[in-house]
């Protein structure tokens, strides 16, 4: 049994196959309708359960459509409307009762450990919606799109400015490691990335450079990706977080220290005229849309991947 919770958990054989398999899969589908299953229907009989404990609007979505392309079906659940979470039933207990039900299970929690003991005690596989820690299905989408249009990630150059150390960044700095691109962090010295995560990215031979200075880090870059200043559920001086990040704005000067071709990245939901400008986000290098798209199909094939 296979689960997905992060991206370091999986070998670059793995990660490669799973985005390979993500645009074949794509690719062979453009003429059917949205919601049409896929010729194979390889999910047919099965379903997905999927549990939020925060707010979602496309990992929601998302998964929903990609379960049905693939043939299957979906049960929705929060903390609100079942015993988890609420005192009266452990993790544990939800996952072995979940397991019996259901084929696999997504989670998006405010709590990473929450993922980690429901894997432990659940017989089957479970995929990170989004924790606090760490976003891999975003990443992988993330990865799809920059390869449809830019080709091979290896050896490319990628920038993320803004907040170091959320679970984007997270994610993106493992990525780096496991596909073989260059990745520069414009960053707050307070807002630098995790150092647990940084000393295992060095030892896995990643090319990471943090830099102080926005403009210096998106110089001859490929890519420009930020993320909301203040996330939800964010336990911090919301007022005070974003007067530090106010010099990291994405905007059109600063989109124009890179490549001429660089396209920009934003996970959404976005702050407009905070983390990135109207103009960046509507103008001709954005791919905002298509990412959103693309967690379909790298979903689709996370959900294969787990189950074969």
């Amino acid at each position: 049994m296979k689960s997905f919770l992060n991206i370091s958990d999986l070998s670059s054989v793995e990660l490669r196959s799973i985005i390979d398999s993500a645009r074949s899969r794509k690719i062979s589908r453009k003429n059917l309708n949205k919601s049409a299953p896929d010729q194979d229907k390889p999910f047919e009989g099965k379903s997905l359960i999927m549990i939020f404990e925060k707010p979602s609007t496309r990992t929601r979505i998302s998964f929903d459509i990609a379960v049905k392309q693939l043939g299957g079906s979906t049960i929705i659940l929060n903390p609100t409307g079942i015993h988890y979470g609420k005192g009266d039933e452990t993790i544990k207990d939800t996952a072995k009762v979940l397991s019996e039900y259901a084929d696999i299970v997504m989670i998006r929690t405010d709590a990473h450990k929450n993922l980690v003991e429901f894997k432990k005690n659940s017989s089957i596989p479970v995929i990170n919606g989004l924790s606090e820690q760490s976003h891999p299905c975003q990443i992988m989408s993330d990865i799809l799109t920059f390869e449809e249009i830019k080709g091979n990630i290896s050896k490319k150059t990628i920038t993320w400015i803004g907040d170091g150390n959320n679970n984007m960044c997270n994610s993106l700095i493992e990525a780096a490691a496991k596909f073989d691109f260059n990745l520069k962090i414009g960053c707050p010295v307070k807002y630098k990335p995790n150092k647990k995560i940084i000393k295992w990215a060095q030892k896995n031979n990643a090319n990471i450079k943090i830099f102080g200075k926005p403009k210096d880090a998106v110089v001859n870059s490929d890519c420009i990706m930020t993320d909301k200043w203040v996330s939800m559920n964010d336990k911090v001086n919301k007022k005070a977080k974003k007067k530090s990040l106010k010099n990291y704005q994405v905007n059109k000067k600063l989109m124009s220290f890179a490549k001429s071709d660089a396209i920009f990245m934003h996970c959404l939901p976005v702050g407009r005229g905070e983390e990135v400008t109207d103009e960046v986000i509507d103008g001709k290098q954005s791919v905002v849309w298509r990412q959103a798209l693309n967690r379909v199909h790298a979903q689709k094939s996370i959900i294969n991947w787990c189950l074969t």
